[in-house]
């Protein structure tokens, strides 16, 4: 799976590193920074930045032992503190695949009433799998996904484009991208009609869109 927090603000990125820190802790008392920012994902100095606010906080205790090594080890208020942000990564996790699924269900329902039934996925992510999962149940068939930033090639047995033209047809274009949403949007926007770019609510850039094509009339406007 991907990452399933459709806003990467920066308390959501402290939470979450947060919580990697203190797993890694918890599964391993004698792991070394090093290995700490590899689970992170983030560099040494920041690892080491976090194991010291965690530490100052009472999450973490630390020992030396032989050879200039540490020993971490989670206290009880660690063991709270990791319980406290699973529960809230796993609220959030099912909020969004809830609120995900509810949106691409009111998409199709628009799909099926204005006989779009054959669809484009634009970019891979948990979202695309959520929307994937509701076609099934829906009149709705999804041809191929449009990832111009990614690598792979298959998605559920389905075709993974990273250009425009290698693309199939489709009558309709359901943007599934969560890091760049509006940028992959504006880029579609150049090539379909607008009107077949469907934009699932859960990814709240609707206010966005709204604005730039008001913004656009202002514009062309004599």
């Amino acid at each position: 799976m991907y990452s399933v927090h459709p806003v990467n603000d920066t308390s959501d990125r402290e939470a979450r590193l947060t919580l990697e820190l203190l797993d890694a802790i918890e599964r391993r008392s004698d792991v070394s920074q090093r290995h700490l920012a590899r689970q992170m994902g983030v560099a040494l100095g920041l690892a080491n930045s976090y194991l010291k606010r965690c530490a100052k906080k009472g999450f973490v205790k630390i020992r030396e032992a032989p050879a200039n090594r540490y020993l971490y080890y989670l206290t009880p208020k660690g063991f709270a503190e990791k319980a406290r942000l699973t529960g809230q990564f796993l609220s959030t996790s099912l909020t969004f695949y809830r609120q995900a699924g509810e949106a691409c269900t009111v998409i199709y329902l628009q799909c099926v009433r204005d006989e779009w039934t054959r669809l484009i996925l634009c970019g891979v992510s948990d979202l695309a799998e959520i929307a994937y999962m509701r076609a099934l149940e829906s009149q709705i068939d999804v041809v191929g996904v449009f990832d111009p930033s990614g690598k792979r090639t298959q998605f559920f047995g389905k075709p993974v484009w990273q250009t425009w033209n290698a693309c199939g047809g489709a009558d309709a274009f359901v943007i599934t991208e969560m890091q760049q949403p509006l940028k992959l949007y504006n880029e579609l926007a150049d090539s379909v009609d607008t009107q077949r770019i469907l934009v699932p609510s859960v990814l709240g850039i609707d206010g966005l869109i709204s604005g730039a094509q008001q913004q656009t009339t202002a514009d062309q406007s004599p």
